[in-house]
C-alpha cells in the first residue's frame, strides 16, 4: 500500500531564488533576533559581502564550509553566503563532543571554517578559520557581484548530520532541487509571509533543509530565547504576530496555563506544530479551544526532512494515534511493518560514504527508515517504534513507543521513555523512565503496570520504573535511549551483585 505525488520546481538553486526573494520580497522581515531586525534584501546584501570574503580566501565551487554558531543571524548570514559562492554548507551542533565534530571533519573535509572561539575548533589539515566578530567588518565590503558562479539544480547544496547514537555521524547530503521540494511538502506548516517562532538549533534539518521554502515564502523566523520559558515564548507570539508555533507537549500544557493566551490576543496564530513526542488528545483540544489554533504533527528524519503530517482540520485522535499522510512528492511503504520511503526530499547519499549510503536504500531506490509502522485504511501512518528500540520479553516482541504513547496519557506522567534490558530467563525486560507531572506524589510501578494491561497485552507492562527529573537528550535534541539502556543495565548489574 503506497500514497503521495510529485512536486516541481522552476528555478535552479538557492542563489537564484535568493535573488528572486530580494526582487520581490526585499522590504519584508527575514529574521527578528532580539532588537536585531534585517529584511530579505539587507540579508542578501551581507550575504553577498561574505561570499566575496569566501572567494577571496580560496572558497570555491563544491567545496565544503562549515557553521560553528549559535541560532542567530551571523548564522542565517553564514549559510546564504556559502551557497552565493557556489559551496557546499554543513554545519556542527554546539553540543558535540570533540571527538564528535573531529569525526565529521575528517569525513567532510572543510575549506573553511566559521566559528565563535578559536580554542574550540580542531580543524582539518590547513583549513581556514573565520571568527565570528570578524564578520562586521567583513559584511561592510563589496559584495560577490557577477562573480558568482553559475550551479546546477542537481549540485551539492547542504550536509546534515545524523545523530550518531549507533556510532559515527552521518553526513546526509541534498542538492538544490532537494531544498525546492520543502516548499510543496510544508503542508499546513507553509504559507506566504509566516512569521515562524524558532527554538531548535539551525545546524538540524528543520532549519538547514528549510531554505528555500523561507526564500519562496518570504516567512520571516524569529529566533526564540534558550533557555525555553512558557512566558517568554508568550510574549513574543503575541509581540511578534507569530502564525507558526512549534512545541513539545508539556511546553503546550504550560502555554495554556497562562491568561495572556486566549484567541482574542492570538488573532494571527493560524497553526500549532507538536514536536518530539504525541500530544494527547484532550491537550490537542484545550490548545484548540483556549489558544485557538489547531495542533498538527510531523513525521521526518535527517535523511528525508518531510515525510508525512497531519491535516488542521483532522480530529484529535488522529492528530494523537498517527503522524499523519505522506506530503506533496512523498511516498511511503511498508514492508513488514519497516517504514520505507521515496521522494522529492529523501537525501542523496551520505557525504563521502557509500557503503552506508548502499546500506539506507533498497536496490529499487526506497529510503530505509529503520522505523516501524503500519497504515490505516485512510491512508494515515502509525508508527510503532524503532527497530532498534524493539526488546524481545519472554518470546513477545516490544515495541517502546507503543507503550511510551499509551503512558503519556497516564495524568502522573509529563514524559516518559521505556528501555529493553538484557535479564536471566525471560531474554529482556521492559524498564520505563519516568518524569513526573507532580514530582512530590510519583506513579507507582503498580500504577503503570495496571494502567499498561488495562490497554495492552500483559507482556508490554514495564517491569520496572525509574521516576527521574528529566529525559537525558542526544547532542540533536532528540531522548538519549542509548543512555538510559546503559543506566538501566548498570542499575541491574548493581543489584544482582548486591543480592549475590
Amino acid at each position: 500500500m503506497r500514497f503521495g505525488c510529485s512536486v516541481s520546481t522552476t528555478l535552479p538553486t538557492v542563489a537564484d531564488v535568493f535573488d528572486d526573494a530580494v526582487r520581490r520580497d526585499g522590504d519584508c522581515e527575514a529574521y527578528v533576533e532580539g532588537d536585531h531586525r534585517i529584511t530579505f534584501a539587507q540579508w542578501g546584501a551581507l550575504a553577498d559581502s561574505l561570499a566575496a570574503e569566501l572567494v577571496d580566501r580560496g572558497v570555491r565551487p563544491g567545496d565544503v564550509v562549515a557553521i560553528m554558531l549559535p541560532p542567530s543571524i551571523d548564522f542565517a548570514v553564514c549559510y546564504a553566503a556559502i551557497t552565493r559562492c557556489g559551496a557546499v554548507t554543513t554545519a556542527l551542533n554546539l553540543r558535540l563532543g570533540p571527538l564528535e565534530s573531529a569525526a565529521i571533519f575528517k569525513i567532510c573535509q572543510p575549506v573553511l571554517v566559521i566559528h565563535d572561539k578559536t580554542e574550540s575548533v580542531v580543524p582539518p589539515g590547513d583549513a581556514v578559520l573565520i571568527e565570528r566578530t570578524e564578520l562586521e567588518a567583513i559584511c561592510t565590503r563589496d559584495g560577490l557581484g557577477s562573480r558568482r558562479p553559475q550551479r546546477k539544480a542537481d549540485d551539492p547544496a547542504v550536509i546534515i548530520w545524523t545523530s550518531g547514537t549507533t556510532g559515527t555521524p552521518k553526513g546526509a547530503w541534498f542538492d538544490h532541487d532537494n531544498l525546492a521540494a520543502a516548499v510543496a511538502s510544508g503542508g499546513a506548516m507553509t504559507a506566504r509571509h509566516d512569521r515562524r517562532l524558532v527554538a531548535t538549533p539551525f545546524a538540524h534539518a528543520g532549519y538547514l533543509a528549510k531554505l528555500w521554502e523561507q526564500l519562496e515564502t518570504a516567512t520571516t523566523i524569529v529566533i526564540g530565547p534558550t533557555p525555553w520559558r512558557a512566558e517568554d515564548t508568550a510574549r513574543l507570539v503575541v509581540e511578534e504576530r507569530i502564525t507558526v508555533l512549534g512545541a513539545v507537549p508539556t511546553q503546550w500544557a504550560k502555554l495554556t496555563e497562562l491568561p495572556a493566551l486566549h484567541r482574542e490576543s492570538l488573532p494571527h496564530l493560524r497553526v500549532g506544530i507538536c514536536a518530539t513526542a504525541p500530544a494527547p488528545p484532550e491537550l490537542i483540544e484545550r490548545v484548540r479551544d483556549q489558544i485557538g489554533c489547531p495542533l498538527i504533527v510531523r513525521y521526518a528524519m535527517t535523511e528525508a526532512p518531510s515525510i508525512t503530517g497531519t491535516d488542521p482540520d483532522d480530529p484529535p485522535e488522529v492528530q494523537f494515534r498517527t503522524v499523519g499522510r505522506p506530503q506533496a512528492g512523498m511516498e511511503i511503504r511498508i514492508v513488514e511493518e519497516h517504514i520505507q520511503v521515496r521522494g522529492s526530499t529523501v537525501m542523496r547519499g551520505y557525504w563521502n560514504a557509500p557503503e552506508a549510503t548502499a546500506e539506507a536504500f533498497e536496490a529499487d531506490g526506497w529510503l530505509r527508515t529503520g522505523d516501524l509502522g503500519r497504515l490505516t485504511p485512510q491512508g494515515n501512518l502509525v508508527l510503532i517504534g524503532r527497530a532498534s528500540d524493539m526488546y524481545i520479553r519472554g518470546g513477545y516482541n516490544v515495541h517502546p513507543l507503543e507503550v511510551e504513547n499509551l503512558l503519556a496519557e497516564h495524568p502522573a506522567v509529563d514524559r516518559v521513555a521505556v528501555v529493553g534490558v538484557p535479564t536471566d530467563i525471560i531474554g529482556e525486560i521492559g524498564v520505563a523512565y519516568l518524569v513526573p507531572a507532580d514530582p512530590q506524589h510519583p506513579p507507582t510501578l503498580a500504577e503503570i503496570r495496571a494502567f499498561v494491561a488495562s490497554h495492552l497485552a500483559d507482556y508490554k507492562r514495564p517491569d520496572e520504573i525509574e521516576i527521574i527529573d528529566a529525559l537525558p537528550l542526544t547532542a540533536m535534541l532528540k531522548i538519549d535511549k542509548a543512555a538510559l539502556r546503559e543506566h538501566a543495565t548498570n542499575l541491574r548489574g548493581r543489584a544482582t551483585k548486591e543480592s549475590g
